[in-house]
């Protein structure tokens, strides 16, 4: 396997304090990368996103794939896919179809292909439930009383992502349950407007945001919290409602995009409208007063996230892999050719947002707040 980096360090190091430099530069190493890696291995295993992520990073990787003539999958993520390809379909429909086959991690977004008469195959994420299983000390413990209302957000701080809501929805909640707290784990643009609201609310000592948490720390977050809070606009499968439930930690949730497709209602979380404080509030009252209902969701959503195992998700990948390498044998037949190679033993490190050669490593760590 060949993991094919998209931000390498700049040669020479001045290049970085040139914006336009520097990006061309990365461009030009992260497609020579590319054009050599693809020519060792059988599979390109492209990890693609919306926007100028798929025009500079994806769709080149699709093509050199093609031109090397290994087989190419296309693992698309992210929950502005509808809005983009309204945009740009015309622009992304020629490059998708030289892949041999389109994954996806949501039943969302294959519902989206579906549309455009793609058909793609659904491998989800996945969640490592060791990691975030609850203690029997912190599972015993009666919800919202002994540790008081603890919610979490662990989003990104970004327009997408809606934390404003989650604020608005906690000054709600704080009117009724006056030792609630909540923590905000997560990055971004907006952390500066976000700190102000909170203290336009007067949430300054009830608040606290805690930055980028890394994935070492998650499980002992969730582990404090009562409820986690997932107010997104835009949403795919998100890691961090996984993780709650892997943790047992009931989960509100807002109704968007493929949240729907991975927790139901009132069965394994509550959903409520984006944009719509006060049914948040409403739904982490009825959790944090509710015992019996915080207990059932609790337990609802750790056997719920036992379902999406790496195992699972492997099996599923590599009867992908057969599929486009099989398909590929038998055209190279046709054609009097052989298009396959060996995979080359030789490995490289891997940032988050790199793009990927060859299969996936499910020890990749994911940054906290990644749009899925």
């Amino acid at each position: 396997m060949e993991l094919v980096r998209q931000n390498r360090p700049y040669v020479p190091a001045w290049i970085g304090a040139f914006p336009r430099v520097r990006a061309l530069a990365r461009l030009l190493s992260y497609l020579r990368s590319l054009w050599g890696a693809a020519g060792r291995v059988e599979v390109v295993h492209v990890m693609a996103n919306s926007g100028w992520s798929w025009h500079l990073f994806a769709a080149p990787a699709i093509v050199i794939g093609r031109l090397r003539g290994a087989a190419v999958v296309v693992n698309y993520r992210g929950g502005r896919a509808e809005q983009f390809f309204d945009r740009s379909y015309w622009l992304v429909a020629p490059v998708l179809r030289l892949a041999g086959a389109v994954v996806v991690p949501s039943g969302f977004l294959h519902e989206v292909f579906r549309r455009r008469g793609v058909s793609a195959q659904v491998v989800p994420n996945i969640v490592d439930c060791a990691r975030f299983r609850l203690g029997a000390e912190v599972a015993d413990a009666p919800v919202g009383e002994t540790r008081g209302a603890h919610l979490i957000v662990a989003r990104n701080l970004e327009s997408i992502y809606d934390n404003a809501t989650a604020v608005r929805a906690f000054r709600i909640v704080k009117d009724h349950v006056p030792d609630a707290r909540m923590t905000i784990a997560g990055t971004g643009p907006e952390e500066a407007e976000l700190e102000v609201l909170v203290e336009s609310l007067e949430l300054s000592g009830s608040v606290t945001f805690v930055g980028r948490v890394d994935n070492d720390r998650m499980p002992e977050l969730y582990r404090s919290a009562d409820v986690a809070i997932n107010p997104s606009l835009i949403d795919n499968m998100p890691n961090s409602v996984l993780e709650a439930l892997a943790s047992g930690v009931p989960v509100v949730s807002t109704d968007v995009g493929g949240v729907p497709y991975l927790v139901k209602h009132d069965r394994t979380a509550l959903l409520v409208p984006p944009c719509a404080p006060e049914r948040m509030a409403h739904a982490v009252l009825r959790l944090v007063r509710e015992r019996g209902l915080a207990e059932r969701l609790s337990e609802a959503g750790r056997r719920l996230a036992e379902e999406y195992t790496w195992e699972r998700s492997r099996e599923k990948l590599f009867t992908v892999y057969t599929q486009v390498l099989e398909e590929a044998g038998s055209k190279s037949a046709a054609y009097g050719t052989c298009t396959h190679r060996r995979v080359s033993p030789r490995r490289s490190s891997q940032p988050d947002n790199s793009r990927r050669a060859g299969s996936p490593d499910p020890k990749r760590k994911k940054r906290r707040g990644d749009s899925e």
